[in-house]
């Protein structure tokens, strides 16, 4: 199932609402603010690669208050419970 990691900074104060909107976003499966240099990191999973570019882009870019995005499209991965 392809899946991504979207970095994004919001304006200045709006990284809960931003956050918000984010984990209404199907697809959607883990959200977090952080400090840094992005506000909120998102994983974002979907049941093919064109719907996935489709969601980052017209539905995770174009939300009111998200400055930029960057993604990075998972590759490979492992879970690791602990």
């Amino acid at each position: 199932m392809p899946a991504a990691i979207v970095l994004i900074n919001a304006e200045i104060g709006s990284e809960e609402e931003v956050f918000n909107e984010i984990s209404k976003v199907e697809g959607i499966k883990e959200a977090y603010i952080v400090y840094g240099v992005y506000d909120i990191i998102a994983k974002i999973e979907a049941e093919t690669m064109e719907k996935l570019k489709e969601t980052i882009a017209n539905k995770i870019r174009k939300l009111p208050k998200v400055r930029s995005t960057l993604t990075m499209i998972i590759v490979e991965g492992k879970e690791f419970k602990q």
